[in-house]
């Protein structure tokens, strides 16, 4: 049976070949070269994999991808091309409410139509909510997370209150909230943040927390400080987890040895580290790139409306078209 890169293959897993993005210019489409996987030597699940060079992209279907998309979907997908390694999709859609099926098909299709290919299940983070929430659990076990029920004022107000001005991170709570009051906060339905101490964390990992490093790719090790972040949210009472639990959590269940994205998430890798420390979890390699700008020189945006690819492609844009500018 012919196999044509693009097109959807029940049963079959896609393994990039060296011979594909050569062309910084034309930026041509990689070759793809096929594998068909077994039952039981699925490729998607793999707690310890092999030594291979594995990256993903990894949007929410909040909307539709626009070209800033494109250009960090096709920065992974020729990286891998290079390495002869993997490239994997994933659906980070743990907001239930924004996040939209519709979304998710437009999102293949566009996908799809610039060229990419990637190896099946895509994982749906909403399909794995009690793999986040045993993660959460095994924090709280550690005593590292604790309840917040401030309000966003009383954050605001807390922060104005702290010693050595802090800014605008939040770094707990000025006085511990006692048990018998967290325990009337719970029976009384109120809502609340699980937020990660940085304090517990310190104590809990010892020495081990200002050794924390990553290796940035191109710029080499790198400490990870996650103090300017301050104890950020990682789950709340009705959503019960976050993007930092569930990225960490499910890079090293893919095997993801690279992690490439925006320079826009560069100061997340600190807290990403300090997790995967605390979880037991191996840290990958980061590699961050430059974010496109459009012509007012601002980053393509779903909040400013930026040109989607849908729209680019119904109105018969070609994919080369698009690709060219990533080179700007």
């Amino acid at each position: 049976m012919p196999l044509t890169p693009g097109v959807r293959v029940p049963g079959l897993h896609r393994h990039f070949c060296r011979a594909s993005v050569r062309d910084d210019k034309k930026l041509a489409p990689a070759k793809v070269r096929w594998k068909r996987a077994t039952d039981d030597n699925p490729r998607e699940f793999c707690p310890n994999p092999p030594m291979t060079f594995t990256t993903r992209f990894a949007p929410s279907p909040t909307g539709h991808l626009h070209v800033g998309h494109a250009f960090s979907a096709w920065t992974a997908f020729r990286a891998a091309c290079e390495a002869d390694g993997r490239f994997i999709l994933r659906m980070e859609d743990i907001d239930t409410v924004r996040c939209k099926r519709e979304y998710e098909q437009i999102i293949l299709d566009d996908l799809i139509w610039l060229g990419l290919d990637w190896e099946e299940p895509v994982r749906r983070q909403s399909d794995h909510f009690d793999d986040y929430a045993a993660a959460l659990e095994r924090l709280r076990g550690l005593g590292v997370v604790y309840r917040c029920f401030k309000t966003r004022r009383e954050i605001i107000d807390d922060i104005a209150r702290a010693p050595h001005g802090t800014g605008e991170v939040y770094r707990g709570p000025l006085s511990p909230l006692d048990s018998d009051k967290e325990a009337t906060h719970v029976a009384a339905g109120d809502p609340f943040a699980w937020r990660l101490s940085l304090d517990r964390c310190r104590d809990v990992l010892g020495e081990r927390y200002d050794g924390m490093r990553f290796v940035e790719d191109g710029q080499g090790d790198q400490v990870a400080d996650p103090d300017p972040l301050g104890d950020v949210i990682l789950a709340r009472k009705d959503v019960g987890t976050s993007y930092h639990i569930a990225v960490v959590h499910d890079d090293a269940l893919q095997g993801i040895s690279h992690v490439i994205r925006g320079e826009d998430l560069r100061a997340m890798t600190p807290l990403h580290v300090l997790l995967q420390t605390l979880l037991d979890l191996p840290t990958p390699i980061y590699r961050h790139h430059r974010l496109l700008l459009d012509e007012n020189g601002e980053r393509f945006a779903k909040r400013n409306k930026s040109v989607t690819l849908k729209s680019l492609r119904e109105g018969g844009v070609t994919p080369d078209e698009v690709r060219s500018q990533f080179n700007r």
